[in-house]
């Protein structure tokens, strides 16, 4: 665009109708019109369209039994079955988008044979989708009035568990047919579903006072791990003072014109479980003001905790070390472990027959931080990711040992940095764990008031004014959250003739965590206006 078009929108108005931009959207259009021509075999560009038509098919029973006037029995059973409609279909006009097969002159090459989590050789028909069968998931469920008086209420369940099919995944299989960048879904992979079991209780303590208490167990069934198939189990060592398992070329799968090629598979892997133990105080008072005081504790692990929709992606950042197609059980990326939860909101009512009301409610939270992993920026072990390589930390005479690129002036900063930060200091001599590194605990306090008008028994306006992260407010460093500085602390820029990695560090990186900006560490204000009726 030139200077006068950015001058006003006047000016854009006038350039579009001159012409000005014509030439552009032609040649945009005409892009688009190759890649997108009609017909199966149609040997355009390479568009990849992720069109996916599918659907989920649902049927719930349940019938509740009461066993006696205090005990009451749930029974339920849930079907879910994945629609595929004519998702097969479009597959088949993305590989005819892009030229077909490679004899045919385009991207797909169904012959390419790689290798699942086993080491066993496999090959893919790409349009086979995955298994459709229906997903049993019964559960039961109970509530007992203990002492027949709804004082103490004891409750619990158990069953499979299924949520909505996450059909992005076979999106991806739609899209990227080509051979250099496969993604596909395992034949045999199944839609995740879980076990879970709960017990919980209620007790009344009198004069208002509740004590709540919740335990949940769940265990992970065909959960989803993104393996690359391109990758035998890797047969080299890493020479040096970091010696791990690397993968040599004659450990990868080759693509139809030579060299390794990837191939990213959504699979199950039946680890990963949490347990998750909540204890709440809480008490009604007789004049408006209600307070709650809760306590969290989580203690979840899996195999990977996805971060993307994309199965490159998905693979690239989940951290590994060794085998990365095998299934190691290691802490989640989501949830807290510990978290301190309050409340308190105080109601007033005045004026004639109570007309007026005004409501003050207060939230805090006290959370220990999000998890994090130290990897390797660049691909370490040739694996085909500069993402997922959890770092090995050397000890004080290793460390004399490693080359870096800068010479004796990032060495000797990055063993400073080992030194100011607890965890690595702590793994001397082993490597990172995935996601065993934990943020600083952080706190926010909101603040709530509400002012009430009623007109009449049915009509009524109310003014809210909200302060997110109030200590912010009264105090710059109140409600400040810390998130680590980086999770990937050295590089490896490439290897010397020995084969050893050359490291990098930036000597101006000298703390873990670093005072977050965004908005979750700065206060908010909104006003609002409510009309009942």
């Amino acid at each position: 665009m030139d200077g006068n078009a950015q001058a006003s929108p006047q000016a854009f108005i006038d350039a579009v109708r001159a012409g000005t931009f014509d030439a552009a959207v032609a040649d945009a259009q005409a892009a688009f019109d190759a890649g997108n021509g009609p017909g199966e075999g149609y040997a355009g560009s390479s568009f990849a369209l992720a069109e996916t038509n599918v659907g989920q098919l649902g049927l719930y029973l349940q019938d509740e039994i009461n066993l006696s006037a205090a005990f009451t029995l749930t029974l339920g059973v849930r079907f879910d079955r994945p629609l595929y409609f004519d998702t097969a279909e479009k597959i088949r006009e993305n590989i005819a988008r892009k030229g077909g097969t490679v004899a045919e002159g385009g991207s797909y090459a169904p012959d390419v044979t790689y290798y699942n989590e086993n080491n066993e050789a496999v090959q893919f028909d790409h349009t086979e989708l995955p298994d459709n069968s229906f997903l049993f998931s019964p559960r039961l469920g109970f509530n007992w009035d203990a002492l027949r008086d709804q004082s103490l209420q004891v409750r619990g369940g158990t069953g499979l568990f299924s949520g909505r099919f996450p059909f992005v995944w076979i999106g991806n299989q739609v899209a990227n047919p080509d051979f250099f960048f496969y993604n596909m879904t395992a034949p045999d992979f199944q839609f995740p579903q879980v076990w879970r079991s709960n017990l919980g209780a209620d007790l009344s303590l009198g004069e208002g006072w509740v004590l709540t208490t919740d335990l949940i167990y769940t265990a992970d069934q065909n959960a989803m791990l993104v393996r690359n198939y391109g990758l035998r189990t890797p047969g080299g060592t890493l020479p040096g003072v970091d010696d791990r398992p690397i993968y040599r070329e004659e450990d990868r799968a080759q693509g139809p014109f030579g060299g390794a090629t990837n191939a990213y598979v959504f699979t199950n892997t039946d680890i990963g479980n949490s347990f998750n133990g909540s204890i709440e105080v809480k008490r009604t008072f007789t004049k408006g003001l209600y307070t709650s005081l809760a306590y969290n504790y989580l203690n979840a692990r899996e195999a990977s905790s996805i971060e993307a929709e994309i199965s490159g992606d998905a693979y690239d950042r989940n951290p590994a070390y060794g085998n990365v197609n095998q299934a190691v059980l290691s802490p989640s990326l989501y949830g807290n472990r510990h978290r301190v939860v309050g409340s308190a909101n105080k109601r007033f009512e005045y004026g004639d027959s109570d007309q007026w009301a005004t409501t003050i409610a207060l939230f805090f939270q006290y959370a220990e931080g999000g998890r994090f992993s130290y990897t390797y920026s660049g691909d370490i072990n040739n694996d085909g990711s500069g993402l997922n390589d959890l770092i090995y930390v050397p000890t004080t005479s290793e460390l004399s040992n490693m080359n870096f690129a800068g010479g004796d002036g990032q060495r000797q900063a990055y063993g400073a940095f080992i030194e100011q930060d607890e965890y690595l200091r702590d793994r001397r001599g082993q490597y990172a764990e995935r996601y065993a590194i934990l943020s600083p605990w952080y706190s926010n306090w909101d603040i709530r008031l509400a002012q009430d008008l009623r007109f009449s028994e049915t009509n009524g306006v109310q003014f809210t004014l909200d302060i997110l992260n109030v200590g912010n407010l009264i105090n710059s460093n109140w409600g400040v959250r810390q998130f680590p500085t980086t999770t990937q602390p050295i590089g490896v820029t490439g290897f010397d003739s020995d084969g050893e990695p050359v490291y990098s560090f930036d000597t101006a990186l000298q703390s873990t965590f670093t005072n977050d900006f965004s908005l979750l560490s700065r206060w908010q204000m909104q006003l609002g206006l409510r009309y009942s009726f």
